[in-house]
């Protein structure tokens, strides 16, 4: 058939299985909304309020789905305010295909009306990016795109398509199974489906002697450590992980990204590592003497001092992108591969061990205990007791942290939070974004600061508007809450413009926005309107009054070993 570039783009993204579109129209776009007006009845598309909501919304889709998101924004400022969600996507590795159209080629470098070099400003923020300058090239464009973003180790791709081919015309045919798979050259790891058949056998050839030396470094350890990363939830390894861990008789750490590939309930489960990383988690790290690594990139905010991090240890990194290996930490052996590969190949070779008293010192160092304030931990826990199952999104601060610490997340894909680039903004988007992606329409809960809060607003309408249950929950205690934290305990208590002593009224503003809003402030309030909330499964904001003064604890003190807490 005989079809125009927007069309083509349209039915493309059908093919590909994408139900729902987030995004904002405008001039270079209008032939893509014409055509996404005429098949609404095939696919659907969330207005935002801003477009870099709009990528945050998409972002938040694939990571509680699985399934690639797709964002659509038109030139010049229009993609400039994506960039801030492509990088977010970029340095958490999350499949998203973000769409922007462009002016004219005839105009482009004449400094035109709305014209802006995407790919050249996002390109060190993308796994790949594309300016399509046929539309003969379209369809297999759009079809890359998708294969590049959700393979190997997922990242964001961006697609620029000017004005003028979205309008041009030519023939389309439709692909479907193994015609969806673009016929592309991609050797590195990291842009390679999970191997099978010949190429697994292959794979298995080549990984066979450092899975060898792996088993034997496992079998030579007394005080092992598994540290999970978001790598094990993007490759699906979170079973094979925990198979591992009962194979080796190891405790269990994670990053922020890794939370829930574990449950927190598990006895192995220590909780998250690094600056705010538990007493047992941190004190285990630093008195291991083997720590298996398995899709992490040993971020900064991980390792503290790395002079000093697990300094008893023999590392063993498993990781799908060769670039991560020996960057941050230096390691005794490394596997690259996709985890729940190396991870099915590796237990083949290990037989049971028994740690019995490396288990039940890591286990009687994590004790949390108890308060009757209204403070977060309690409320996060409130929130687990009536909705143990919700998925929680977050936007960044001390709010981010205390969920991280405090909510006992039990499955993957339950946490959505911006861990990288660490975006404040990010939570509302990627919130209405992760209940879209739910059949079932199941509520969704953000937990924000005051300070983040601020930055997302605007998409109140959105949720209002298309009724996507969020239940927004604000921790409001009147400042910045983190940046507050570093002045008090690094700055000599000069609060220099942290304090939020001004509007809005966060009540008149549900209100305003046609929500229901409540004020708490103790917890037999909040336990009543969260579980109302969540019965109802409607938009709706919660604000809990806090202390300026609350504080993140436990801490380490930025470049210090793990170990060596500022704050208990």
């Amino acid at each position: 058939m005989r079809l125009n570039g927007a069309a083509i783009l349209i039915e493309c993204l059908i093919e590909q299985g994408v139900g729902t579109v987030f995004g904002f129209p405008g001039g270079a776009v209008l032939p893509i909304y014409d055509e996404l007006y005429k098949r609404q009845d095939r696919i659907g598309h969330v207005l935002t309020a801003h477009e870099q909501h709009a990528g945050h919304a998409a972002d938040g889709y694939a990571r509680a789905s699985g399934r690639t998101g797709v964002c659509i924004a038109t030139s010049g400022p229009g993609a400039t305010n994506l960039v801030t969600a492509v990088a977010t996507a970029y340095m958490d590795s999350t499949p998203v295909v973000f769409i922007t159209g462009n002016v004219p080629q005839s105009l482009m470098g004449t400094d035109s009306f709305q014209e802006a070099d995407i790919s050249g400003i996002t390109m060190p923020i993308t796994k790949h990016n594309y300016m399509v300058t046929k539309v003969e090239r379209l369809a297999e464009t759009l079809r890359e795109a998708f294969y590049i973003a959700a393979s190997g180790r997922p990242g964001p791709v961006v697609v620029d398509i000017p004005k003028d081919v979205q309008i041009a015309e030519t023939d389309y045919e439709p692909a479907s199974g193994d015609a969806l798979i673009p016929k592309i050259s991609m050797k590195h790891p990291m842009m390679q489906l999970r191997p099978e058949g010949a190429a697994l056998e292959r794979y298995k050839t080549r990984a066979m002697p450092r899975l060898e030396q792996a088993a034997q470094l496992i079998a030579e350890a007394h005080r092992p450590l598994i540290y999970c990363g978001g790598g094990v939830i993007l490759s699906g390894a979170q079973e094979e992980l925990m198979e591992l861990a009962d194979r080796v008789d190891a405790p269990v750490v994670s990053t922020l990204m890794g939370l829930g590939a574990v449950p927190a309930q598990n006895e192995r489960m220590l909780g998250m590592l690094g600056m705010h990383g538990t007493h047992a988690a941190n004190t285990a790290m630093q008195n291991c003497d083997l720590l298996i690594a398995v899709g992490v990139r040993f971020s900064d905010r991980a390792l503290g001092k790395a002079e000093t991090f697990a300094p008893n240890a023999k590392v063993l990194h498993i990781d799908i992108d060769r670039a991560e290996i020996n960057k941050n930490v230096s390691t005794t052996l490394h596997i690259t591969g996709d985890a729940r590969v190396v991870l099915e190949l590796l237990l083949a070779r290990v037989s049971q061990k028994r740690h019995d008293q490396w288990m039940l010192q890591t286990r009687g160092s994590n004790d949390e205990g108890g308060s009757e304030r209204f403070e977060p931990r309690r409320i996060l826990k409130g929130m687990a007791a009536v909705a143990p199952d919700i998925t929680v999104a977050t936007d960044v601060g001390q709010h981010q942290m205390w969920t991280a610490q405090h909510f006992p997340f039990h499955r993957v894909r339950q946490l959505i939070s911006s861990g990288g680039l660490g975006t404040m903004g990010f939570g509302l988007g990627a919130a209405m974004g992760a209940a879209q992606s739910d059949p079932e329409g199941k509520p969704v809960a953000l937990v924000t600061g005051d300070g983040s809060f601020r930055m997302n607003l605007t998409e109140l309408s959105t949720i209002a508007y298309y009724n996507i249950p969020v239940i927004v929950v604000i921790f409001n205690n009147g400042t910045l809450g983190m940046v507050r934290q570093w002045q008090t305990l690094f700055f000599g208590q000069r609060y220099s413009q942290t304090t939020l002593d001004r509007g809005p009224d966060f009540m008149k503003l549900a209100d305003a926005y046609g929500l229901k809003g409540t004020r708490v402030s103790n917890m037999n309030d909040f336990s009543e309107a969260f579980a109302a909330a969540y019965a109802e499964g409607k938009p709706c904001i919660i604000e809990c009054v806090l202390d300026i003064d609350e504080m993140v604890a436990p801490m380490v003190a930025p470049g210090s070993p793990i170990d060596s807490f500022c704050l208990n």
